[in-house]
């Protein structure tokens, strides 16, 4: 990459910390600004040299481990017993209906993928990522169990999604005779060595700062690079007893949540900013190198694929998950709306790009588009669409049940 593309990032960087608020105030979210500043780099011939899959493996990869860490560890399990069946219902039936809907549809519009191609784009599109809404989930009008559903829904499903779409990269490896597959059954045992390593390792450290806070060992100055570590430690662990190292940092992240006591999300700050910086440059990345590629290839198909992935794949199943949980018509259609895809699909894609090369060239070219059209129109009908419907609760009158505490969006930029 030319130095002044290195420069043009740094700028762009300092430049979002100066005006995110006038920003976003603006209905201008991170991603959008990340990919334009990606975008503005391609146009002006700035990257130059290897820009393959391969050199973009190390920020994808940390990326994906610290966000899946940060985010599982973040949520405060043992109080989400308030509202669990809605958790439940968008987890343990929506999701897995978005993954099913999506992979039937993409089968059907792209014959040529393949069965685990297909499933790759099913899985890969169905988590969701709040902050690409972030004045749905930040703004005090939005009912506090409504803004808590999508954030909890964010944090859970991308690192749910990931054992599926490790599989379906692996089936299609192996259904493409690469020397490296191993084939969907070895990926199979990687995912339980994953989590299983990733468990015990997040919840022993996790055990151990607490200890060590109680005792009055440990350095606050410290504790947040000790985090971070421990995320490394996880995913590295993992790999080197053949596991997959992206389900052991969500495993671990879940069981250090659990065990690292009340100071833990505070704890989660260092290791949280350097995943939204890796994410920032994952955005301009996207916008520099993934976006000019994809708009070669993109035809009507594929733009109808993206846009049914944000309506029908999404809405649907969580219309049919919500039934009998005690959500009106308009509730449904709003957080059906606000499944914006984002920063876990578009990883997924780059994983895929690396591990099976061209062959993955459609696949990753419809997760593109579809992640570019989220970023603008979830960014753009964030603001205005939940002041809309925070009038319409508000005029129902009070909140049923009353409101609850709403974990804090980990991150304005990094998803």
């Amino acid at each position: 990459m030319d130095v002044m593309a290195i420069v043009v990032a740094a700028a762009a960087l300092f430049a979002w910390g100066l005006l995110s608020n006038r920003l976003e105030n603006a209905d201008v979210t991170a991603p959008i600004a990340f990919v334009v500043v990606g975008l503005a780099v391609s146009g002006l011939d700035l990257v130059h040299g290897p820009s393959g899959p391969e050199a973009l493996t190390p920020l994808v990869e940390l990326t994906l481990v610290w966000v899946l860490f940060s985010d599982a560890a973040r949520l405060p399990l043992r109080g989400l017993r308030v509202d669990a069946g809605r958790y439940l219902r968008l987890l343990a039936v929506g999701l897995p209906l978005t993954i099913l809907l999506g992979w039937g549809l993409a089968a059907w519009f792209f014959p040529g993928l393949g069965t685990w191609l297909a499933l790759l784009v099913g899985a890969a599109l169905a988590p969701t990522d709040a902050a690409l809404g972030v004045p749905v989930v930040t703004n005090p009008v939005i009912p506090s169990r409504i803004r808590q559903l999508i954030i909890v829904e964010s944090g859970l499903n991308d690192g749910i999604a990931t054992p599926v779409v490790m599989l379906a990269i692996a089936g299609a490896a192996t259904a493409a005779g690469l020397e490296h597959a191993d084939g969907a059954g070895h990926a199979a045992l990687e995912l339980l060595i994953g989590a299983a390593v990733g468990a015990a390792v997040g919840g022993l450290g996790g055990l151990a700062l607490r200890v060590a806070r109680r005792r009055g060992t440990a350095a606050e100055s410290f504790t947040g690079i000790a985090v971070l570590a421990l995320a490394l430690a996880a995913y590295e662990c993992a790999l080197a007893l053949q596991g997959n190292g992206f389900v052991a940092a969500f495993c671990g992240g879940l069981t250090f949540g659990a065990c690292a006591g009340r100071r833990g999300p505070a704890e989660l700050e260092f290791l949280e900013q350097m995943g939204t910086l890796l994410a920032s440059l994952v955005w301009m990345v996207f916008g520099a190198v993934v976006v000019p590629i994809m708009l070669g290839r993109v035809d009507a198909t594929i733009v109808v694929y993206a846009v049914l992935s944000l309506t029908v794949v999404r809405m649907l199943p969580v219309a049919l998950a919500s039934i009998g949980a005690g959500m009106d018509r308009s509730t449904i259609l709003f957080v059906g709306w606000f499944g914006p895809r984002g920063l876990a699909s578009l990883v997924f894609a780059l994983l895929a790009l690396e591990a099976l090369g061209t062959r993955a060239d459609e696949a990753v070219t419809v997760l593109a588009l579809t992640v570019l059209l989220s970023v603008v129109a979830h960014g753009l009908t964030a603001a205005p669409l939940a002041r809309r419907y925070g009038e319409l609760a508000a005029s129902t009158g009070p909140e049923p049940g009353g409101p609850v505490e709403v974990t804090p969006l980990r991150s304005r930029i990094s998803r």
